[in-house]
């Protein structure tokens, strides 16, 4: 059985091509995605500012093979950002992830002397 890793995937886009129905749904419903909405989850959290509509980000945890590395886990979560986008009817660019392995990060505890 192979070693399973957990990454935190922030998945950026820009809207393109919404039509009125889509823009309207995403204005009335900003207050359920702003700032204080974002959160890690293996469904996704969707988070945009409706002046300008224009970016979004979606947030994914991810639990794959350590072998196929974040490279992987990006491409999981664009995957799931992309279905769940047209699912919705949101029209959307391009796709870009950044990926964080939690399984390899490193925490850096501030020493007791520099308190």
């Amino acid at each position: 059985m192979s070693e399973q890793h957990t990454y935190r995937v922030i998945v950026r886009g820009t809207w393109d091509g919404l039509t009125d129905e889509a823009r309207a749904r995403l204005l009335a419903e900003a207050g359920e995605h702003g700032m204080t909405s974002m959160r890690f989850c293996e469904e996704g959290s969707l988070s945009y500012e409706p002046s300008p509509l224009k970016h979004f980000s979606m947030r994914y945890v991810v639990v794959s093979d350590a072998a196929d590395g974040e490279e992987m886990a990006g491409a999981i979560a664009e995957d799931r950002a992309e279905r769940t986008l047209r699912e919705a009817g949101y029209g959307f660019g391009a796709l870009k992830s950044t990926v964080t392995d939690l399984d390899t990060m490193k925490v850096n505890r501030k020493s007791s002397s520099r308190r």
